[in-house]
Protein backbone atom coordinates (compact mmCIF):
# COMPACT_ATOMS: atom_id res chain seq x y z
CA UNK A 1 0.00 0.00 0.00
CA UNK A 2 1.27 3.54 -0.82
CA UNK A 3 1.86 6.37 1.69
CA UNK A 4 -0.92 8.11 0.08
CA UNK A 5 -3.19 5.39 0.70
CA UNK A 6 -2.45 4.91 4.14
CA UNK A 7 -2.86 8.44 4.37
CA UNK A 8 -6.37 8.93 3.20
CA UNK A 9 -7.61 5.51 5.32
CA UNK A 10 -5.94 7.04 8.43
CA UNK A 11 -7.76 10.62 7.65
CA UNK A 12 -11.11 8.66 7.58
CA UNK A 13 -11.14 5.74 9.85
CA UNK A 14 -8.80 6.96 12.70
CA UNK A 15 -10.97 8.70 14.95
CA UNK A 16 -14.20 5.83 14.49
CA UNK A 17 -11.46 3.48 15.51
CA UNK A 18 -10.18 4.49 18.02
CA UNK A 19 -13.52 5.53 19.53
CA UNK A 20 -14.47 1.88 18.76
CA UNK A 21 -11.77 0.10 20.61
CA UNK A 22 -11.47 2.44 23.50
CA UNK A 23 -15.33 1.02 24.28
CA UNK A 24 -14.40 -2.17 23.50
CA UNK A 25 -11.48 -2.00 25.52
CA UNK A 26 -12.11 0.93 28.21
CA UNK A 27 -8.95 2.40 27.93
CA UNK A 28 -7.80 5.00 25.44
CA UNK A 29 -4.43 4.55 25.29
CA UNK A 30 -4.36 0.73 24.40
CA UNK A 31 -7.02 1.85 22.02
CA UNK A 32 -4.65 3.85 20.38
CA UNK A 33 -2.09 1.53 20.30
CA UNK A 34 -4.53 -1.47 18.55
CA UNK A 35 -5.48 1.15 16.13
CA UNK A 36 -1.52 1.91 15.44
CA UNK A 37 -1.09 -2.07 14.93
CA UNK A 38 -4.12 -2.18 12.61
CA UNK A 39 -2.93 0.68 10.69
CA UNK A 40 0.56 -0.55 10.18
CA UNK A 41 -1.08 -3.83 9.09
CA UNK A 42 -3.02 -2.55 6.75
CA UNK A 43 0.20 -0.68 5.61
CA UNK A 44 1.34 -4.17 4.47
CA UNK A 45 -1.54 -5.09 2.67
CA UNK A 46 -1.25 -4.53 -1.61
CA UNK A 47 -4.92 -3.37 -1.66
CA UNK A 48 -7.96 -3.29 0.84
CA UNK A 49 -11.36 -4.47 -0.18
CA UNK A 50 -14.26 -3.18 1.86
CA UNK A 51 -11.51 -1.10 3.63
CA UNK A 52 -13.39 -0.10 6.80
CA UNK A 53 -14.75 -3.55 7.08
CA UNK A 54 -11.30 -5.14 7.19
CA UNK A 55 -9.86 -2.53 9.75
CA UNK A 56 -12.72 -3.20 12.32
CA UNK A 57 -11.98 -6.48 11.62
CA UNK A 58 -8.20 -6.54 12.22
CA UNK A 59 -8.66 -4.56 14.82
CA UNK A 60 -11.15 -6.92 17.19
CA UNK A 61 -8.62 -9.93 16.10
CA UNK A 62 -5.88 -8.13 17.71
CA UNK A 63 -8.06 -7.43 20.61
CA UNK A 64 -8.82 -10.58 20.82
CA UNK A 65 -5.18 -12.15 20.68
CA UNK A 66 -4.47 -9.73 23.50
CA UNK A 67 -7.56 -10.83 25.99
CA UNK A 68 -4.94 -11.69 28.14
CA UNK A 69 -3.43 -8.38 28.78
CA UNK A 70 -6.87 -6.96 28.79
CA UNK A 71 -7.84 -9.00 31.71
CA UNK A 72 -4.42 -7.97 34.06
CA UNK A 73 -5.69 -4.13 33.57
CA UNK A 74 -8.70 -4.82 34.35
CA UNK A 75 -7.93 -6.32 37.60
CA UNK A 76 -5.77 -3.54 38.05
CA UNK A 77 -8.12 -0.62 37.09
CA UNK A 78 -10.38 -2.81 39.83
CA UNK A 79 -7.58 -2.54 42.64
CA UNK A 80 -7.65 1.59 41.40
CA UNK A 81 -11.28 1.64 41.59
CA UNK A 82 -11.30 -0.01 45.19
CA UNK A 83 -8.66 2.36 46.43
CA UNK A 84 -10.52 5.39 45.26
CA UNK A 85 -13.71 4.02 47.14
CA UNK A 86 -11.28 3.82 50.33
CA UNK A 87 -10.58 7.39 50.21
CA UNK A 88 -11.73 9.47 52.84
CA UNK A 89 -12.26 12.47 50.36
CA UNK A 90 -16.01 12.47 48.77
CA UNK A 91 -16.21 13.24 45.53
CA UNK A 92 -19.40 15.86 44.65
CA UNK A 93 -22.19 14.12 44.08
CA UNK A 94 -22.94 14.64 40.62
CA UNK A 95 -19.45 13.22 39.72
CA UNK A 96 -19.93 10.58 41.62
CA UNK A 97 -23.41 9.66 39.92
CA UNK A 98 -21.49 9.96 36.48
CA UNK A 99 -19.07 7.30 37.62
CA UNK A 100 -21.43 5.33 38.96
CA UNK A 101 -23.92 5.61 36.01
CA UNK A 102 -20.43 4.81 33.43
CA UNK A 103 -19.26 1.84 35.55
CA UNK A 104 -22.82 0.33 35.09
CA UNK A 105 -23.37 1.01 31.81
CA UNK A 106 -19.60 -0.49 30.90
CA UNK A 107 -20.57 -3.37 33.29
CA UNK A 108 -23.74 -3.82 30.94
CA UNK A 109 -22.05 -3.70 28.06
CA UNK A 110 -19.44 -6.60 29.44
CA UNK A 111 -22.16 -8.77 30.57
CA UNK A 112 -23.22 -8.76 26.62
CA UNK A 113 -21.98 -12.13 24.34
CA UNK A 114 -19.08 -11.10 22.99
CA UNK A 115 -20.80 -11.24 19.17
CA UNK A 116 -23.54 -8.71 20.15
CA UNK A 117 -21.01 -6.55 22.53
CA UNK A 118 -19.19 -6.51 19.37
CA UNK A 119 -22.24 -5.24 17.16
CA UNK A 120 -23.63 -2.97 19.45
CA UNK A 121 -19.95 -1.25 19.69
CA UNK A 122 -19.44 -1.33 15.57
CA UNK A 123 -22.94 0.20 15.16
CA UNK A 124 -22.33 3.54 17.50
CA UNK A 125 -19.34 3.82 15.48
CA UNK A 126 -21.24 3.98 12.57
CA UNK A 127 -21.14 0.89 10.45
CA UNK A 128 -23.49 -0.14 8.24
CA UNK A 129 -25.15 -3.49 8.58
CA UNK A 130 -22.94 -5.16 5.80
CA UNK A 131 -19.67 -3.98 7.05
CA UNK A 132 -20.58 -5.23 10.87
CA UNK A 133 -21.37 -8.70 8.98
CA UNK A 134 -18.13 -8.61 7.17
CA UNK A 135 -16.54 -7.98 10.17
CA UNK A 136 -17.60 -10.88 12.11
CA UNK A 137 -17.93 -13.50 9.61
CA UNK A 138 -22.00 -13.21 9.97
CA UNK A 139 -24.83 -12.98 7.31
CA UNK A 140 -26.01 -9.67 6.68
CA UNK A 141 -29.50 -10.97 7.47
CA UNK A 142 -29.16 -11.86 10.94
CA UNK A 143 -28.06 -8.26 11.87
CA UNK A 144 -30.98 -6.73 12.55
CA UNK A 145 -32.10 -9.37 14.87
CA UNK A 146 -28.79 -9.72 16.48
CA UNK A 147 -28.58 -5.91 17.50
CA UNK A 148 -32.42 -5.84 18.66
CA UNK A 149 -31.33 -8.55 20.89
CA UNK A 150 -28.12 -6.70 22.13
CA UNK A 151 -29.92 -3.99 22.54
CA UNK A 152 -32.91 -5.57 24.37
CA UNK A 153 -30.20 -7.58 26.84
CA UNK A 154 -28.22 -4.33 27.31
CA UNK A 155 -30.96 -2.54 28.43
CA UNK A 156 -32.38 -5.20 30.89
CA UNK A 157 -28.90 -5.94 32.18
CA UNK A 158 -28.20 -1.88 32.52
CA UNK A 159 -31.98 -1.60 34.81
CA UNK A 160 -30.79 -4.76 37.01
CA UNK A 161 -27.80 -3.31 37.64
CA UNK A 162 -29.58 0.29 38.78
CA UNK A 163 -31.73 -1.82 40.70
CA UNK A 164 -29.51 -3.85 42.23
CA UNK A 165 -27.22 -0.29 42.76
CA UNK A 166 -30.22 1.25 44.30
CA UNK A 167 -31.42 -1.70 46.40
CA UNK A 168 -27.45 -1.75 48.43
CA UNK A 169 -27.57 2.03 48.34
CA UNK A 170 -31.10 2.06 50.09
CA UNK A 171 -29.05 -0.44 52.75
CA UNK A 172 -26.52 1.26 53.69
CA UNK A 173 -28.61 4.80 54.00
CA UNK A 174 -31.14 2.71 56.14
CA UNK A 175 -28.59 0.83 58.64
CA UNK A 176 -27.73 4.37 59.74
Amino acid sequence: MRDEELERLFKLYHTPLVRYLTRRLGDRDWADEVAQETFLRALRQDALTSERSWLFAVATNLVRDEARKDSRRRRHLQLLAAEQRDRVVEPEPTTLERAQDGALARKAVDSLAERDRLALLMKEEGLNYQEIAEALGMSVGSMGTTLARARRRLAETYEALQAEAERRAGGINGAY
